[in-house]
């Protein structure tokens, strides 16, 4: 396949690249022209397409959390270390919403604060933003907070291999136990724009969840790759499929469907 050539607009005169073109004409059919470009190497890392930069502001709030670690508050050890998570990787507060507050001016009200889990959200080794997780009864399991509001609301992202399949999962803590893996830190984004190609979506195994299965569909509907569970898991999400024993990593991808055999696959799981 030949090298993006440039097109001018018949309205406005303006030049744009054929997968500029595809994409403002056809989004379907400009993610098959990026997959079958990311295949013959024409596009990704270290290929003859630059991978897109996005510059940020030097942020103006202090980029260091300083916490003690998840691991040295027992509460928050306990709740991680039960559920098979690292709680190394995370931090504690017994405070989140003063906390937050050093950071970035969010709370005006901190007189019924309660302790976190802090998940922490980088990109370019800058905190960009955060996840305070409930340790206890809360009606807001999690609270995310970004101190950069271009950053990319997503866990992960220094940590993955983009010329590769990148594996995406709808929770931080669902994500350390899958390889190539981020999280979505909110509603699903154009990952496009931070360099990945070939996404493969995982979300939960809740086949009665309405707004679940809307996002499934759409996101076969895009062409994208998305992991369709199979009828003998009952398990919600990933982390319950690691306490029952399973091996998730070999399930997900051996359920990894996309096109015409993922909407057969999905019209199947679906229960609604």
């Amino acid at each position: 396949m030949k090298a993006d050539v440039n097109f001018k607009c018949h309205n406005c005169g303006a030049s744009m690249t054929l997968s500029g073109f595809l994409k403002h004409l056809d989004p379907v059919l400009h993610k098959q022209y990026v997959f079958e470009r990311f295949k013959q190497g024409t596009t990704g890392r270290a290929t003859v397409v630059e991978e897109p930069k996005f510059n940020f502001e030097t942020p103006k709030f202090k980029t260091k959390i300083r916490l003690p670690k998840a691991s040295e508050n027992p509460s928050s050890d306990g709740y991680l270390t039960a559920r098979r998570l690292d709680p190394t990787q995370f931090y504690y507060a017994e405070q989140f919403k003063k906390f937050v507050n050093t950071l970035k001016q969010t709370f005006e009200d901190t007189k019924y604060d309660e302790e976190r889990i802090i998940i922490p959200l980088y990109y370019e080794k800058n905190l960009i933003g955060l996840q305070g997780r409930s340790l206890g009864p809360s009606k807001v399991k999690y609270i995310t907070v970004m101190l950069n509001d271009d950053a990319p609301k997503i866990y992960g992202l220094d940590n993955i291999r983009k010329d590769a399949p990148v594996y995406i999962t709808e929770g931080p803590f669902d994500s350390t136990f899958i390889r190539n893996s981020i999280a979505m830190c909110g509603a699903d984004a154009n990952v496009d724009r931070w360099g990945i190609s070939n996404p493969v979506w995982i979300y939960d195994n809740e086949p009665r969840n309405i707004e679940i299965v809307r996002r499934i569909g759409n996101t076969i509907d895009s062409g994208d790759s998305v992991v369709i569970w199979p009828n003998s898991i009952d398990d919600k999400d990933i982390n319950d499929m690691v306490m029952s024993g399973l091996d998730v990593q070999s399930v997900i991808e051996s359920n990894t469907y996309s096109g015409l055999e993922a909407k057969l696959k999905f019209n199947t799981w679906k229960k609604i």
